[in-house]
């Protein structure tokens, strides 16, 4: 019998897991793909946003400037890569000015400081690639860039590291309510837990049915994006936003924690919730969106397109609460800015938990530090081509892109979860995120995930169950997935 069982491991059920994982509990993650963060959690914007968008008198107010405010401390435990940027929001006109002032009055309301507005030549003066055409800009220092899918990971492995059960590939399929306890039954077996806590992302709602709740659904938000080559993102120096619509945020242009240029997203309501596909005319669109704030991208840079899809709620607005099913805690609805909310969310968990009867003593014996697999590298590429051919050994390289030795792919894969696709440790390592997009390092790649997992190579997938095992080619249009 479980105390807590997660449902979810993105980075709302990776984060509640690891907040948990301080207390003297039995605590179970449930994902029913073969990783974490492998839904929205590895696909959208790395944006750690300031907290003045989201409007006041929602979860979404009340917790992304929270939120933010707890991110130089998890990434000092736990080395999954941040940085504080700032941002701005361009303006254009009169109109736009009016909408960056609300948006100050805004943030003052949701308890952000610091904000202000600054005219065209000091935004030219700071961020000299902006468009010439540019008025005015809201100025926020503390927006802050990060990359998810390492945050997911460090969260997940360091709530392992102090005793959280994760169970992949285990896809919940029915949800009974005992007298006192749940009974999860998974495609591998059932489990039993006092209390569930659903983070299921864009199925959350599926989840919720299962008990007998259908209070709100899900409408999945597609959003999509173009990554440049590492390197281009120094063409801005802060996170570029847009005056934001109904529809979102806008179009954006940021750097990546690693240095990419990256531009998007669009959004676009679907109905399949496994659509990741990316199309020619939307990625024209959202290039030509971006060059209203930059005026002009080297397009031989691009190295790649993407999409991830937002979980948003018919209620508009996060969904955090105890449901009417004694227990069962819904973790819902979590689209932009959940990345940025996530830390505090986990804690607004915690007290529901406590609320709702659960005993939670501090542990004496928690380790909250992670060390970070990726080393920062500048070797010359003399000084790699010399490690690319030598025997196995730790300073082999394996991705000459991005400078991945072996030692960092073995450290990747024994970190207490089992990784067994190339993506897995392209999120873990980098190998395979450079200007050949794993052309070069995904067979030595596979290899060695073979080996260290005692396996053999064909069992080792692109990305997950059902992917190719085939080689990547890299491709000649950069536009198609």
């Amino acid at each position: 019998m479980y105390d807590v069982c997660i449902i979810g491991a993105g980075v709302v059920g990776c984060s509640i897991a690891r907040e948990l994982s301080k207390y003297d509990k039995r605590v179970l993650l449930l994902e029913k793909s073969d990783d974490v963060s492998n839904g929205a959690s590895k696909a959208n914007s790395g944006i750690v946003h300031g907290g003045y968008t989201a409007k006041h008198g929602t979860l979404k107010g009340e917790l992304s400037y929270k939120g933010n405010g707890m991110y130089k401390k998890l990434n000092e435990e736990l080395n999954f890569g941040y940085r504080q940027t700032g941002s701005l929001v361009l303006g254009f006109s009169e109109e736009d000015r009016v909408i960056l002032e609300g948006l100050i009055e805004n943030g003052i309301k949701n308890g952000v400081g610091g904000l202000k507005i600054i005219e065209k030549e000091e935004v030219r003066k700071i961020e000299p690639n902006i468009s010439t055409k540019v008025t005015c800009a809201l100025l926020c220092e503390h927006t802050g860039i990060t990359s998810p899918y390492e945050m997911v990971i460090a969260l997940a492995e360091n709530a392992v590291q102090n005793g959280v059960e994760l169970r992949l590939q285990n896809e919940v399929k029915n949800i009974l309510i005992e007298d006192d306890h749940f009974k999860i039954i998974t495609n591998k077996g059932c489990v039993e837990a006092k209390y569930v806590i659903n983070g299921a992302g864009v199925y959350s709602d599926k989840i919720a049915n299962m008990v007998g709740l259908h209070d709100f659904s899900i409408i999945p938000r597609k959003g999509q994006y173009v990554l440049f080559e590492k390197g281009y993102g120094e063409l801005v120096n802060r996170v570029i936003f847009q005056v934001p619509t109904k529809k979102g945020k806008g179009v954006l242009v940021t750097s990546t924690y690693h240095g990419n240029l990256m531009i998007g997203p669009n959004a676009e309501e679907i109905s399949d919730k496994e659509d990741v596909s990316t199309n020619k005319e939307v990625l024209d669109y959202i290039v030509h969106r971006a060059k209203k704030s930059i005026e002009e991208f080297d397009m031989k840079k691009v190295i790649t397109s993407f999409s991830g899809i937002r979980a948003t709620s018919s209620t508009k607005d996060f969904i955090i609460e105890e449901s009417r099913v004694a227990g069962f805690i819904n973790v819902a609805g979590i689209d932009s800015p959940g990345l940025t909310s996530s830390p505090a969310i986990a804690l607004k968990v915690i007290e529901i938990l406590k609320d709702g009867g659960l005993d939670l003593n501090l542990r004496h014996d928690f380790n909250p530090y992670r060390e970070s697999i990726i080393k920062n590298k500048k070797l010359s590429k003399e000084e790699v081509n010399k490690l690319i051919n030598i025997e196995s050994c730790p300073e082999k390289i394996i991705c000459r892109c991005e400078q991945v030795t072996e030692g960092e792919i073995v450290d990747g894969l024994n970190r207490g979860i089992k990784v067994t696709s190339i993506d897995g440790i392209k999120r873990r390592t980098r190998a395979g995120m450079g200007k050949c997009q794993g052309a070069f390092c995904g067979k030595r790649v596979r290899k060695i995930i073979a080996r260290e997992n005692n396996m053999p190579e064909e069992f080792v997938t692109e990305r997950g169950p059902g992917s190719s095992i085939l080689g990547k080619r890299v491709k000649r249009n950069f536009y198609k997935e």
